[in-house]
């Protein structure tokens, strides 16, 4: 069973940081390569970019709830609900698609 995990590709969980604007602020969010392939799935099943998708998302976040304290942990919550969701299209980790 450990396998499955101990060998994914180091590539996967390298990290990326991309550029968004939020509410009219440049910022950098910060996500392991597998996340962002996650969240380019999910955008497009929205029919968004990946930068309007998470503009968006914040946007309700703040209507609901306020300010969100830590949104990249956010950002990685939303990836692994659509897994459990089954959402049709949801990335399986290199390992598992193999």
């Amino acid at each position: 069973m450990c396998h499955l995990f101990a060998s994914q590709n180091p590539e996967t969980y390298a990290f990326e940081a991309r550029s968004i604007r939020l509410n009219g602020q440049s910022t950098s969010i910060r996500l392991e390569k597998i996340f962002w392939t996650m969240l380019e799935e999910i955008a497009a099943r929205e029919g968004l970019s990946v930068p309007r998708f998470i503009s968006m998302l914040h946007n309700e976040c703040l209507l609901l709830w306020g300010e969100v304290p830590n949104f990249t942990s956010h950002l990685r919550c939303i990836c692994l609900v659509a897994l459990q969701a089954g959402q049709p299209g949801a990335p399986l980790p290199a390992a598992v698609a193999a």
